[in-house]
């Protein structure tokens, strides 16, 4: 019953994901001025099902690694240092959330 559970839950994920991925190209398609046919969309899914998949165990086996249970921001940061750009992207991002992390808890300590 637990892998009957799983593998629904996967197939309702991938069928998000392929509406997912159809409106996006659909959007595209109209502002190009382009056709794409159904089995594009199918094969683009499919592509980033596989990359997602990729991900997901790359976190988890770095998590693992460092002894922990649970993927952290460090993980993904690790994964994406091959991208230059979107390392940067993230890197940006988490700096900005700590930031504003630290900057509530600090207003937070004024009002006491």
């Amino acid at each position: 019953m637990a892998d009957e559970s799983h593998e629904d839950a996967r197939e309702r994920l991938k069928a998000a994901l392929w509406f997912a991925v159809g409106k996006i190209v659909d959007d595209e398609t109209l502002r190009r001025n382009r056709n794409s046919t159904p089995q594009f969309i199918g094969a683009l899914t499919e592509m980033v099902w596989t990359q997602i998949e990729n991900v997901a165990l790359d976190l988890e086996s770095f998590s693992r690694h460092a002894g922990r249970t649970t993927v952290q921001t460090d993980d993904v940061l690790l994964l994406a240092r091959r991208n230059a750009d979107l390392h940067g992207i993230i890197k940006e991002f988490v700096d900005e959330l700590q930031a504003a992390k630290v900057k509530g808890k600090a207003k937070g300590r004024g009002k006491r």
